[in-house]
């Protein structure tokens, strides 16, 4: 049972509380002084990209994220004293064909899905590819999204995950409060000030899958594969200037924000349970009551 996994550890619920109350309480005042200070994210996202450029404003987003998770594996290593790999899975070694497979079809899914829509509606495109900027992208991307979505992963659906249901003692509440947490996480973002609160729905729906696919697979490999090629392969197709990730992307929307409304819940509603059922099939799970709802037992009844 992957939750379990916390007891290889030294336990002591504690020492579960510092590293997320930190990041929130760092993601809780970020919030708070643009609200305080009635600062336009996006139009302070503009400035900054205007001083620095587009790639020096994208590194300087993610480059706090090699700090986060270099940070949360020496709290797990050493305060926990608890290994990467029980964090990571409950197999022997990580399942890398996983990984990968999670990120082969999320990303062959925008990448489709955003080509049919370019060629449906091409007035909402702007080609926007540049080999040298796009090249620079590349290589900043491919180093940094995958250590920005590995923290987001490792912190939500391992950390959390593991601790709250330690806590609690059952998986659903852990389940339930990851999710909206991750949602929560993203509550700043310039995209909700543009869009609304129903993007909300989206972000809690992401955390939601994500973490029904780490306690159905007893591990973390599907959600980070899952989770770096969402990113990843946005942030080199298409962005928007209301998006938090601006770059030299080969296309750039520019499409009316209003025209994308409830479209934005399409993937929780319909290509996630699709994807459910994808996985379900080629991982043959069973038994998804006990492995969403069911009791963490106690040491005495693991073996």
């Amino acid at each position: 049972m992957y939750i379990t996994q916390g007891r290889q550890g030294k336990l002591g619920m504690w020492k579960y509380i510092p590293i997320p109350l930190g990041f929130f309480a760092l993601m809780v005042l970020n919030y708070l002084a643009t609200k305080m200070q009635n600062i336009n994210t996006a139009e302070l996202m503009e400035q900054q990209i205007e001083l620095l450029g587009k790639n020096i404003f994208f590194i300087s987003l993610l480059i706090p994220f090699v700090f986060f998770l270099g940070g949360l594996f020496f709290w797990v290593r050493y305060v926990h004293q608890q290994s990467i790999l029980s964090l990571t899975t409950f197999r022997k070694k990580v399942d890398w064909g996983r990984v990968f497979f999670t990120f082969g079809l999320m990303a062959s899914f925008i990448i489709i899905s955003t080509l049919i829509i370019y060629f449906i509606y091409p007035e909402d495109y702007k080609i926007n590819f540049e080999p040298i900027p796009f090249l620079i992208l590349a290589i900043i991307a491919i180093l940094l999204i995958p250590i920005q979505t590995s923290f987001e992963e490792y912190l939500f659906r391992g950390y959390l995950m593991q601790g709250l249901g330690l806590a609690t003692k059952n998986k659903w509440i852990p389940l339930i409060l990851t999710s909206v947490t991750f949602g929560a996480m993203h509550i700043a973002n310039p995209e909700v000030e543009t869009l609304g609160p129903i993007i909300m729905i989206y972000y809690i729906g992401t955390g939601l899958f994500l973490g029904i696919i780490t306690l159905m697979d007893e591990g973390l490999e599907l959600a980070l594969g899952f989770h770096a090629a969402n990113n990843l392969v946005t942030v080199l197709l298409v962005t928007s200037d209301w998006t938090a990730l601006q770059t030299d992307s080969i296309f750039i929307d520019i499409s009316e924000v209003g025209n994308i409304g409830y479209n934005i819940l399409i993937p929780v509603f319909i290509i996630f349970p699709i994807f459910l059922f994808i996985m379900s099939k080629k991982y043959q799970w069973t038994d998804w009551r006990v492995k969403l709802f069911g009791s963490v037992k106690p040491v005495s009844e693991l073996n």
